[in-house]
């Protein structure tokens, strides 16, 4: 949990509109726009299918909302999976646009489901272990957070982005095409 802790903070810092020290100007385009709040329509708390999540064995739903500087949110839950990874699925007013605009580490962009995704490696301490999809939305993205320690029996020897890749595509179809 220490790697998931720590990633939390990170992708706090690290996805913020803007830096601290900058100061906004008028209108200008330099300060990414976005919506005030996360999207709304589909709470992976409650919308995911037990058929899913039983299918990737994740037990231990726990609230994990959470608001940064700027305007972040990020509105949703964390599970785990017995002696593998654990995954954050929330929803976030960031977009894949911001998010790809942040440059991380092994940034791949692919579609899920139809909708535009990027998968990023957003904690350099642990960048084989932790890994970050958002899967686009109106006014920002549903975000898979996942950590895998290599420690981890199960998965830990596997690749996470992969991890996260694979459950995205079992969870993204289950969302409306509305939102």
């Amino acid at each position: 949990m220490t790697i998931l802790a720590v990633g939390t903070a990170l992708v706090l810092a690290g996805c913020g509109p803007a830096d601290d020290d900058a100061a906004p100007t008028g209108t200008s385009s330099a300060v990414p726009s976005f919506a005030p709040d996360a999207p709304t329509g589909y709470d992976p708390c409650t919308d995911i299918p037990q058929s899913v999540l039983d299918s990737e064995n994740l037990r231990s739903k726990d609230k994990k909302d959470a608001n940064a500087s700027g305007g972040v949110k990020w509105r949703g839950c964390m599970w785990a999976q017995p002696d593998g990874y654990v995954p954050t699925i929330r929803t976030t007013n960031l977009t894949v646009n911001m998010v790809r605009d942040k440059k991380f580490a092994d940034t791949r962009e692919y579609a899920i489901g139809g909708r535009r995704a990027i998968s990023t490696r957003q904690v350099e301490e642990h960048l084989n272990a932790v890994c970050t999809i958002n899967v686009e939305m109106k006014g920002g993205s549903l975000e898979f957070f996942l950590s895998n320690p290599p420690s981890n029996r199960k998965t830990g020897q596997l690749d996470t982005c992969a991890l996260a890749k694979t459950l995205a595509e079992k969870v993204v179809p289950t969302m409306p095409a509305t939102v």
